[in-house]
């Protein structure tokens, strides 16, 4: 097929390689324009647009795609592919394509619809998840389901780890569902809107620890928003990040929140009688240390509560 592909984060660029791969002809690679990162506020260029390059395949770098309807239809593309490009294509664009535009979604539509899959399927203590593929319409990843794969999330797989996996499961997947389409044999599936569930964009109060519940969804939580906002809470005064914890094995009779050592060991109390071992932590405007560091340089009244109490 002759294709467009829109896509911007890493998660989009086994996608762009397979399609390459397949010996699909890929027109044009749309991708978000290079934005300032990190301290120096250097301009960076996305993922996509480095791998576009590496294939040496034409990239543009729109402010608004919306404005490139003329462009796009000059293509004559069979389908676009849009894998995590970060803006929405107006209903004048979806028309182009005989075949649509095709959408790679890292979640089991229709549940986890929105802009953090991912993570909400992580942190809402899901165990298995999967990727879809989609047609595109106007709606937040409403459109009809082509194809899925499932897979499950290990106990203690962060959304760093399982981003990668799914990507990996979602490039072969996208191939398979070009295919099906091409052949008639892949026939387009609705959504049922009853069942779906949203996984809006996260903001730092997304991380903000709430001690009062149980240990399992705090852990979940933590896991699933990594690398950012984590999972924080306060310490005498101060933000305190929890970067790693694990579930403990014994109850807690404390009350929620409530920091304590056994063993050099580092443990919250958490609600319904639970308890959270907490292996990496960070106090603001310090570096991460491992719980033994943590307990040399703070010593516990036995009386210190997590968060705002």
């Amino acid at each position: 097929m002759k294709l467009a592909f829109l896509g911007t984060p890493q998660f989009a660029v086994p996608t762009l390689e397979a399609l390459v791969e397949a010996g699909h002809s890929v027109a044009a690679v749309y991708t978000q324009p290079d934005r300032p990162k990190g301290r120096g506020q250097s301009f960076a260029s996305p993922p996509v647009k480095d791998a576009a390059l590496r294939l040496e395949l034409e990239v543009r770098q729109p402010e608004r795609v919306r404005h490139c309807l003329e462009e796009l239809a000059a293509l004559q593309t069979d389908a676009m592919v849009v894998v995590g490009y970060g803006q929405i294509i107006p209903q004048s664009i979806i028309d182009l394509p005989r075949y649509g535009i095709v959408n790679v979604h890292a979640s089991l539509l229709p549940t986890y619809r929105g802009a953090a899959p991912i993570q909400w399927a992580i942190a809402s203590g899901e165990t298995v998840t999967g990727v879809t593929t989609m047609q595109i319409n106007a709606g937040l990843d409403t459109g009809d389901m082509l194809l899925k794969a499932e897979t499950p999330i290990g106990p203690e797989e962060t959304a760093l780890e399982l981003g990668p996996r799914l990507a990996a499961i979602g490039a072969p997947l996208l191939i398979e569902t070009l295919a099906g389409l091409e052949s008639g044999t892949v026939k387009p599936t609705p959504q049922d809107n009853a069942e779906a569930t949203l996984a809006p964009i996260l903001t730092r109060e997304h991380g903000l620890i709430d001690w009062n519940q149980p240990a399992s969804l705090i852990h979940s939580r933590a896991r699933g928003f990594l690398p950012w906002p984590g999972a924080w809470t306060t310490f005498r005064g101060q933000r305190f990040h929890v970067w790693r914890c694990r579930i403990a094995e014994a109850e807690s009779p404390a009350i929620p929140g409530t920091l304590f050592s056994h063993a050099r060991r580092l443990f919250a109390a958490c609600g319904a009688g639970s308890a959270l071992e907490l292996i990496e932590i960070q106090l603001e405007g310090r570096k991460r240390v491992d719980a033994a560091a943590f307990l040399n340089g703070q010593r516990l009244s036995g009386n210190d509560l997590l968060g705002d109490h």
